[in-house]
């Protein structure tokens, strides 16, 4: 399979994208697909490539074709990343191009945030090579890119893309076509909580986000919420639901799967099942390599938030 890797929006998304596909030794076409003159083409290809050649060495760099909307520029791209602004009728411009342009087997992703796979599928002929990655920002420095996949994607396209992304050193997860895949949908409620919480008075700005920084954050960095579940017990979250539901509102009631799981003896570790099944002799183990995951996090990140960093002050008026 051919390796060359096309990427579609020169913006910041776009370049963190080809930041990383050439770091990895990938060839790159970027396609910078503004309406330019060739004076300002040429002069916008200078500066990404000035700005890309501070960060890798020049063998890396010479990976790097900019382009234009040239007849040919794509034609030996494998997987393409389309990665130009939210808005619909431009995507469906760019991908009817896309389509034009590259052979009949590439895998078409988009990195759209916004818009559904089986959106992005229908501007795309042959939907089944098509899937929305999703990469966090910044693109060359988080490790997930999270996959959505649609009824009618190949089984095929998604393996191509993930087994790419692996090599690019990446963490690819899959989903279904939902709004907010994984991480937005869990960090809007975060980060909306958090901002009730302020205007609530219950904590300064400052203090919440330092909860986070110091407990919330390190905590899911080694045990994912649904692990966390099954490690302290799906019963302690199912009474816990309860009293805030009453306390706080309805957006604090549990799902049907906690109150399925405690009923039926499935409550985590202690159990051995929960979300996951837990081999009871294999469980001493697996707490002591945790705890120390925990230590080790801890241990780099104790001389950081004993000092604490620059908090931002809030307005006047606040």
């Amino acid at each position: 399979m051919n390796d060359e890797i096309a990427v579609i929006g020169a913006g910041r998304m776009g370049e963190g994208i080809a930041l990383t596909c050439l770091a990895a030794g990938f060839p790159v076409v970027l396609a910078d697909v503004k309406d330019r003159t060739e004076d300002e083409r040429r002069a916008y290809a200078d500066r990404v490539r000035a700005e890309l050649a501070g960060r890798l060495d020049e063998d890396a760099l010479a990976w790097l074709t900019v382009c234009g909307r040239e007849p040919g520029a794509l034609s030996g791209a494998a997987v393409v990343f389309e990665a130009v602004p939210e808005v619909l009728e431009v995507k469906q411009e760019v991908l009817a191009w896309v389509c034009a342009e590259v052979a009949g087997d590439a895998v078409i992703a988009s990195t759209t945030s916004t818009f559904l796979v089986t959106e992005i599928a229908e501007l795309v002929e042959r939907p089944e090579r098509a899937v929305n990655a999703h990469w966090l920002n910044p693109a060359d420095v988080m490790p997930l890119v999270e996959v959505s996949r649609s009824d009618a994607t190949a089984p095929d396209a998604v393996a191509r893309l993930t087994g790419l992304l692996e090599r690019l050193g990446k963490i690819p997860v899959v989903c279904g076509p939902t709004a907010g895949y994984i991480v937005p949908r869990l960090q809007a409620l975060v980060m909306n909580e958090a901002a009730r919480m302020v205007e609530e008075g219950v904590a300064s700005p400052a203090d919440i986000d330092l909860a986070v920084r110091a407990g919330l954050g390190p905590r899911f960095s080694v045990l994912g919420p649904l692990e966390f579940i099954d490690w302290g017990g799906g019963d302690i979250l199912f009474y816990a639901s309860r009293y805030l539901a009453a306390q706080l509102g309805d957006r604090f009631r549990h799902p049907d799967v906690i109150e399925e799981n405690m009923t039926s003896g499935h409550r985590g570790l202690q159990d051995g099942i929960g979300f996951y099944v837990f081999d009871p002799q294999g469980v001493a183990a697996y707490r002591a390599a945790r705890m120390r995951e925990f230590a080790e996090l801890f241990h780099l990140r104790e001389p950081e938030l004993r000092v604490g960093t620059a908090v931002p002050t809030r307005p006047e008026g606040d």
